[in-house]
């Protein structure tokens, strides 16, 4: 059987978009089981402040290999996004209206279960703003060209993918546009 290591979730409610992305470690079995189980911990306590989502985490990998995670949730009463991030997944969020392209830095490492520092960022965003959450399989270059795109999200998708070389990693992003409330 083959495993990916890569494993995401997303959920939208009235007041919120919750958003996962995890990247076990190495591959095979051991990096699916770490990637699935931090998954399965959001979706059981999506309703929590982004902070204590990575520390729920970070717990129910204690005896797994790891793996690199990252967390947004959008609140849309506030127009604001809270992001935090360990590893090497990348995300870039592009506000139209000023042009500006917001590029949150992650803590290098990755979530194990040993105690972990996480930097925990909040940004506004503006109507229209467009996201992209990717792991390292995926070589983005120019992010900002293919966020400022007016073309549907699933052929901006599509012209990402076959920008991208093709790499021996799992590949996983998450691509979206943010509209106003």
């Amino acid at each position: 059987m083959i495993y990916c290591g890569d494993d995401y979730f997303f959920l939208h409610t009235k007041e919120y978009f919750v958003c996962i992305l995890a990247d076990g470690l190495g591959s095979g079995k051991a990096a699916y089981e770490s990637s699935h189980a931090v998954i399965e911990e959001v979706k059981r306590n999506h309703e929590l402040d982004v902070e204590l989502l990575m520390e729920v985490c970070n717990r129910v990998l204690i005896d797994k290999r790891g793996a690199a995670v990252s967390i947004l949730k959008i609140y849309y009463e506030k127009n604001e996004f809270v992001y935090s991030s360990v590893g090497n997944i990348r995300f870039f969020l592009y506000n139209p209206d000023d042009d500006k392209l917001v590029y949150p830095l992650p803590v290098t490492g990755y979530l194990s279960g040993r105690k972990q520092k996480y930097r925990t960022q909040r940004f506004k965003y503006e109507p229209n703003a467009k996201f992209i959450l990717h792991s390292d399989g995926l070589e983005l270059k120019g992010a900002k060209s293919y966020l400022k795109r007016f073309v549907p999200i699933d052929k901006n998708a599509r012209c990402i993918l076959e920008s991208s070389p093709v790499t021996a990693d799992d590949t996983t992003f998450i691509l979206g546009s943010l509209l106003s409330s």
